[in-house]
């Protein structure tokens, strides 16, 4: 494609340039905007079916709000690449989720358009409220949008907002983007509520008596008036948003540009809590992500005139997730107390099979980490042996529930924390980047993190069979090679190895620190030893080094403060043991986004960055 393909997409290079434009011209802005998201996420990769599903929506709501004055918080941010292209950043979007570009996610740094920066889902109504209550307080005439995905609401967050904001009837507009698309498969009653709503023989004839209504409107009262009337009172599908204290109206065909703009316009001059309900379509304009949306929610670079996504050459090593989803399986042969959970990631957490082997046995709570903690809590005290599949970034979201419901009750909740570390191109909200900390604290808890595959098999296997919570932290994509042994075995709990014989300078590595070490101390004749765990730590091994060595060097692929380190250098004080200690680790800041290698090289933890360290120390 060249610039030629976009004359009208070409004029506009902030939201302003929208609202300058004549109604009949949206349409055709639209159009463009669908077929440069499609053209810029071939070459980039990217989340791709979620934006397509609102190229209308958002040239819509730019058109009617005078953004950046009014903001706009896009929860999760899939589905905000058509309001990045809108807001500066068009020439950009190639560089999208690569290093030094354009950030995955709307990003508060990144322009003046992005109200509010997310990554986790459902935080766009409490922030969006927030937003309204303080600018209302100092005065201000701003309008607050959160736009919401169906998948999202089904987190707890938005309920709780949801039913602050009846209570203190800020000025708040919640758009319901309902196009049924979740990286999983939805599932709740929400998602059937909102099912059987758009299925009943009432909509398609209140849609359009709802929409005449609307066109028509001779002022916002009697629209209010007439909504009650017309769609509340027939077809009742926001029962639930009324009773939190919304005026809630639709649902609405969001790929009708003009009806989303008269809506809009009407809404955006009521008071109090309003709610929108606008229905879309997953993957909209591009026949292959329609097709299959799911497939098409994250995409590498592509070619966008065939009908099907490249696959990656196949490689005999399995990644650290697909360990764990076989490995799940299997043990649920061997013990019919395993129970799986995830929340709403059972694609990316690898419990397709278990979910297909196991359904009964299979829980998909929705984007409900809190409640995924505390469902593995009750069904263990009644025995179960509940295994928590979660990325290590959202089990930070059930921090209390962590500690309060399952280590204070010392319950046996294994959970498998899959991506750990730094994961890539989606950046600092999806970093598994302090994991360790947040657990070795906790009384109760095993920490462990495995050297290859095999040994992920063997932690696995070691924190189910162990009495109370245990944790299992694994890094994105494959490891090392490792062969992986088809034996359920279990590991001495608190005891690491050796895996190079050295002298003067130990080095103490967890997880998927261990190979680089392992070469960075074949460098240097230094002894390297694969820690295994974090909680209980192996301080025979420790002793045994200090004793034997003259500097003592630890790696880790998490924050140094509060680390693995850090518990050495405790235990190491705690025998009064005065000794050069060094830390390695990921730095006191949050890593941006750029490929896995690239961001291990930034932050020093490939071979060479290692070796690096150690030497301007221990010269």
């Amino acid at each position: 494609m060249t610039v030629s393909d976009f004359p009208l997409l070409n004029t506009i290079q902030t939201p302003a340039d929208v609202r300058a434009l004549k109604p009949e011209q949206l349409e055709p802005l639209a159009d463009e905007l669908r077929r440069y998201l499609t053209h810029t996420v071939s070459i980039s990769g990217g989340h791709f079916s979620a934006g397509l599903g609102t190229v209308e929506l958002t040239v819509a709501l730019h058109y009617v709000f005078d953004t950046p004055s009014d903001q706009l918080v896009w929860d999760v941010g899939h589905q905000a690449y058509p309001h990045k292209i809108l807001t500066g950043r068009k020439e950009r979007m190639p560089t999208i989720r690569t290093l030094g570009g354009v950030s995955a996610f709307p990003c508060r740094s990144e322009s003046a358009y992005d109200a509010f920066g997310v990554g986790h889902s459902s935080t766009s109504i409490s922030a969006a409220l927030g937003m309204a209550i303080a600018s209302q307080l100092r005065g201000e005439d701003k309008k607050m949008v959160a736009i919401i995905g169906d998948g999202s609401i089904t987190g707890g967050m938005a309920y709780e907002a949801m039913n602050h904001a009846g209570d203190v009837n800020a000025n708040l507009l919640v758009i319901l983007n309902d196009n049924d698309m979740s990286i999983s498969p939805p599932v709740g009653a929400m998602n059937n509520y909102l099912t059987k709503v758009l299925s009943s023989k009432f909509y398609s004839s209140v849609r359009e008596e709802s929409k005449k209504a609307l066109a028509s409107m001779p002022s916002v009262w009697e629209l209010a008036r007439k909504t009650e009337e017309h769609v509340k009172g027939m077809i009742v599908p926001g029962t639930l948003f009324e009773e939190l204290g919304f005026n809630y109206f639709g649902p609405i065909d969001g790929h009708d540009v003009e009806m989303l703009v008269s809506t809009l316009e009407k809404l955006k001059d009521l008071s109090g809590p309003v709610f929108l309900h606008v229905v879309t379509k997953k993957g909209k304009g591009y026949a292959p992500a329609e097709k299959d949306p799911l497939a098409y929610h994250g995409v590498p670079a592509f070619d966008p005139s065939k009908d099907y996504l490249p696959k990656a050459a196949p490689s005999p090593h399995p990644t650290y997730t697909e360990v764990f989803g076989t490995w799940l399986c299997d043990m649920a042969k061997q013990d019919e107390r395993l129970l799986g959970i995830t929340p709403a990631m059972r694609e990316g957490s690898g419990l397709v099979a278990f979910s297909q082997q196991f359904p009964k046995r299979y829980f998909d709570v929705a984007i409900a980490e809190q409640h995924a903690v505390t469902l593995a809590a009750g069904q263990a005290c009644q025995g179960a042996k509940p295994v928590v599949a979660i990325y290590s970034t959202f089990l930070q979201r059930a921090y209390d529930q962590l500690i309060h419901d399952v280590a204070l009750q010392n319950l046996d909740v294994l959970f498998a924390l899959d991506r750990a570390g730094l994961v890539g191109p989606d950046g600092p909200t999806h970093a598994g980047a302090f994991d360790y900390s947040y657990m070795r604290c906790i009384p109760n808890m095993l920490v462990m993190a495995p050297a290859d595959e095999n040994e992920c098999r063997q932690m696995l296997t070691t924190g189910f069979k162990h009495n109370g919570p245990a944790s299992v932290r694994y890094p994105r994509g494959k490891g090392p090679g490792a062969t992986v042994d088809k034996a359920l075995t279990e590991l001495p709990i608190g005891k690491g190895e050796i895996r190079h014989q050295g002298s003067r300078l130990a080095i103490l590595a967890w997880g998927s620190m261990v190979t680089p070490s392992v070469e960075v101390g074949k460098q240097l004749g230094a002894t390297v030893v694969n820690m295994r765990f974090v909680k209980p730590l192996d301080e025979a091994l420790i002793l045994e080094m200090a004793k034997s060595h003259d500097v003592i060097v630890t790696v880790e692929e998490n924050v140094i403060a509060g680390g693995a380190g850090g518990a050495v250098n405790e235990f190491l004080q705690a025998q009064n043991i005065l000794m050069p200690v060094l830390n390695i680790g990921l730095p006191d800041r949050f890593v941006e986004q750029g490929s896995r290698e690239e961001l291990l090289t930034l932050c020093g933890l490939d071979t060479k960055g290692i070796l690096a360290k150690i030497q301007a120390v221990c010269a």
